[in-house]
């Protein structure tokens, strides 16, 4: 059995080279004549996995993506032909939500303010929104959640919509999926006029989708006033982006929210139980096994230690500003998806555990450390 796997995805010979064998590929150039004689294959979602790529096999018997979003999957071409499909929803839920956490504390600290007297909308509350939104909630930050789709449904909570939380919400988080057509259409949801509208001072992340974000319009913003403070992970156009828009961001990453040890891993793994289960046969490996224990692992804390001093706790683990020194300093001579491939290792909150006499260790239990 050939096994074609994305050349970006952890762990892959160690959990599929006893299923068959396996070769690596750049997901941004692979190319029909190459996938024409797998079995199996893996991807991320800078891979166009559709008719053009596939047609000339005639042998795929099972696509997976190590991601949450699939608006790179043909999935009624795959359906079709028969080819069952799978990805790994939730599977970075964790890192995208500890990347704006730390994204919040670092601009806590250059913005002398408070977190936890803001308001945070949290647009789309899917695995890694409501992951978010429990975060925060643990350390009693208030959240406005926007998910129309959910509100529409029914679900319990209390919905915003847009333009209210645009409106009172200090901070915004977007973690909605890309959709380019239809009532709940994502793409450029933070439009030109809406973009126009917002008051100075708000915090505005995009960590899901580049498009999601009309990114022209925000530097014509910005280069107006320069008055909106922004952290930007994703980008349109990648890996082509507006390259001038960086000026005026606080935090720019290259895509890199959801890049824990843990959260790729955990979506290579999700693909692994998938592709055992389709040929019926038993999961032998376990994540844990795969992983190297940190170079942190463990700290006491005394019991003065209070939250306003979280920002230093979780920054011990994982501080932003790293990842966007790299991207300012490298983007040009490196390149945008090489410094997403190189990416330097970064591991979660969870492993870092912590003890002591201290009255907010339940909080820090629920915000992801252990105990």
């Amino acid at each position: 059995m050939k096994i074609l796997a994305d050349q970006n995805m952890p762990l892959v010979d160690a959990l599929f080279s006893p299923l068959g064998d396996v070769e690596r590929f750049d997901g941004r150039t692979l190319t029909a004549a190459q996938a024409q004689h797998a079995d199996v294959l893996l991807t991320r979602s800078v891979t166009q996995v559709n008719e053009q790529l596939l047609d000339s096999n005639t042998q795929l018997s099972f696509v997976g993506t190590a991601t949450i979003g699939i608006d790179h999957i043909d999935q009624g071409y795959l359906q079709n032909r028969g080819i069952p499909f799978t990805n790994a929803p939730g599977c970075n839920a964790i890192a995208v939500a500890e990347y704006v956490l730390s994204a919040m504390l670092v601009l806590a600290q250059q913005q002398q303010f408070s977190l936890f007297t803001k308001k945070v909308a949290i647009v789309g509350v899917g695995n890694i929104g409501q992951c978010l939104a429990d975060k925060l909630a643990a350390i009693g930050v208030q959240t406005l959640l926007v998910d129309p789709p959910r509100a529409a449904r029914g679900d319990s909570g209390q919905w915003y919509e847009l333009e209210q939380a645009l409106a009172q919400a200090d901070i915004i988080s977007f973690h909605v999926p890309l959709v380019k057509e239809g009532s709940h259409q994502t793409r450029h949801l933070l439009n030109a006029e809406r973009i126009a509208a917002l008051a100075s001072n708000k915090v505005i992340i995009n960590a899901s989708r580049g498009d999601v974000i009309d990114n022209a319009a925000l530097l014509a913003r910005q280069q107006s006033d320069n008055d909106l403070h922004l952290v930007l992970d994703v980008w349109e156009n990648e890996p082509h982006i507006l390259t001038e828009l960086m000026n005026y961001v606080d935090l720019a990453t290259v895509h890199i929210g959801g890049h824990t040890l843990e959260g790729k891993g955990r979506g290579t793994f999700m693909l692994y139980q998938a592709l055992c289960q389709h040929l019926g046969i038993r999961a032998e490996a376990t994540l844990s096994e795969l992983l190297p224990t940190p170079s942190l692992n463990e700290l006491t804390l005394s019991p003065s230690w209070t939250l306003q001093e979280l920002g230093s706790l979780v920054h011990l683990i994982y501080d932003v500003r790293r990842d966007d020194a790299i991207m300012r300093q490298a983007l040009a001579t490196e390149g945008f998806d090489s410094l997403r491939k190189n990416y330097p290792v970064r591991r979660e909150l969870s492993t870092l555990r912590l003890r002591g006499d201290n009255p907010h260790l339940s909080a820090l239990a629920a915000l992801g450390f252990s105990i």
